[in-house]
């Protein structure tokens, strides 16, 4: 079912006088090494838990990064969903920030690493509430992980994939190289680096552009050989759990066309497209990419109400 531009238009902000008095607190779960570390946001009685995966790289648990990203988009989500009595747990990948200690090297892991987490943490916060129902919410990288889960974990209640692709990586990154006309003196190696991770080599990047040699780094490159061998499509078609596709229109890193390929894989999910609303989840209306990209940075901008009340009215529906 598609939630249609005339619908969002009439959905009124949500009051801030209606968030429920639940206080935010740490909590940790089971790690390799050492612990998993997150914020719990306990539900009103009766009402689900989304568990909100971050996205790639050094994204944490706010959904802040110390690569420029300071908008609090996961902070920001699972306080609004507190508004609608919905609880959250929202954590620090293994071997980052709080997580530091679970891992001894953060780059040395895989998708199914990041599911045997899910698992711990879905233990976890079923011995903190009494949430019955779990929701994984998925954003960009996330939504790979949430859809890998989704085989492997059991009782799950379904799926929020939040900006999430739906095309394998290498298509994604080929797509994003060449967008910038800028990139033209670099895309020779860019798209022979992303044939050969396709191909589960490793690449020699000494001798690349600086900006690809970050990109490609040696010690990332086990990681992207796994993500680019994984198909979003193929793992949603398999799946019989309620999903919800969230898009908004404003993404200049996720496309139209990768909610669009979810949506065909997998033709009973709800989906979201959402205008005006990029990456982090920002409104930005028609703003050009400067302006798109600023909101990445800031923290006082809040995200998009459209958001909160597709993810909300799905979950709460699906208990009905």
């Amino acid at each position: 079912m598609d939630i249609t531009k005339a619908a969002i238009a009439t959905i009124a902000l949500m009051s801030s006088s209606v968030l429920m008095a639940h206080d935010a607190r740490p909590i940790t779960a089971a790690g390799p090494d050492g612990e998993l570390a997150g914020t719990l946001l306990a539900p009103a009685e009766g009402k689900p838990l989304v568990l909100i995966i971050p996205g790639s790289g050094p994204t944490d648990r706010d959904g802040n990064s110390p690569l420029g990203i300071s908008a609090s988009t996961y902070r920001m989500l699972a306080e609004d969903l507190a508004a609608r009595g919905i609880g959250s747990l929202r954590i620090d990948k293994r071997g980052m920030f709080g997580s530091a200690a679970a891992v001894k090297d953060a780059n040395a892991v895989t998708i199914d690493d990041y599911v045997q987490d899910i698992a711990a943490w879905i233990a976890a916060a079923r011995m903190e509430t009494s949430a019955e129902c779990i929701w994984l919410a998925g954003h960009s990288e996330g939504g790979l992980v949430a859809l890998s889960a989704a085989g492997e974990v059991d009782n799950l209640c379904g799926l929020i994939l939040i900006a999430a692709p739906g095309r394998p990586l290498g298509m994604i990154m080929r797509e994003q190289f060449t967008a910038n006309p800028m990139n033209a003196p670099i895309l020779p190696d860019a798209m022979a680096a992303i044939d050969a991770l396709e191909a589960g080599e490793r690449v020699d990047v000494s001798a690349m552009h600086p900006a690809l040699q970050g990109v490609f780094a040696p010690q990332v490159q086990g990681f992207l050989i796994d993500l680019f061998a994984r198909d979003p499509a193929a793992l949603i078609a398999d799946t019989d759990l309620p999903v919800l596709i969230v898009q908004g229109e404003a993404d200049i890193q996720v496309a139209s066309a990768d909610a669009k390929a979810l949506s065909t894989a997998q033709p009973v999910a709800r989906f979201a497209s959402l205008p005006g609303v990029n990456h982090v989840l920002k409104d930005v209306g028609n703003a050009d990419r400067a302006q798109n990209m600023a909101s990445y940075a800031n923290p006082e901008l809040p995200i998009a109400p459209t958001v909160t009340v597709a993810i909300a009215d799905f979950v709460l529906d699906q208990q009905e």
